[in-house]
């Protein structure tokens, strides 16, 4: 890196923790790549959240009722499975 501290959003964060902590090889690759490599983690996985809201938001079954409960719990299950497939995706791989 380049000397001074580096800030990361989220998915940033947990996907510089688990290359250091399974796959530390290749983050020694990276070398003065690594800060670019995790900001453009933290680009793809807001990138992936809008385009997954966008997608699941259309869908019957997360549509919007007008009870307010259920609308909450809808918009939870949405917010849970856009983040799995974040961390699947972007942030747990080798």
């Amino acid at each position: 890196m380049n000397g001074r501290k580096e800030k990361y959003g989220k998915y940033a964060a947990l996907a510089k923790m688990y290359l250091e902590e399974h796959a530390p090889a290749k983050l020694w690759g990276m070398a003065g790549e690594v800060a670019e490599y995790l900001h453009g983690v933290d680009r793809a996985a807001e990138e992936l959240s809008e385009r997954l809201y966008g997608q699941l938001s259309r869908k019957e079954e997360y549509r919007r009722t007008g009870n307010y409960m259920e609308d909450v719990r809808r918009e939870n299950e949405m917010k849970q499975i856009i983040e799995e497939e974040i961390l699947s995706e972007l942030v747990y791989v080798d």
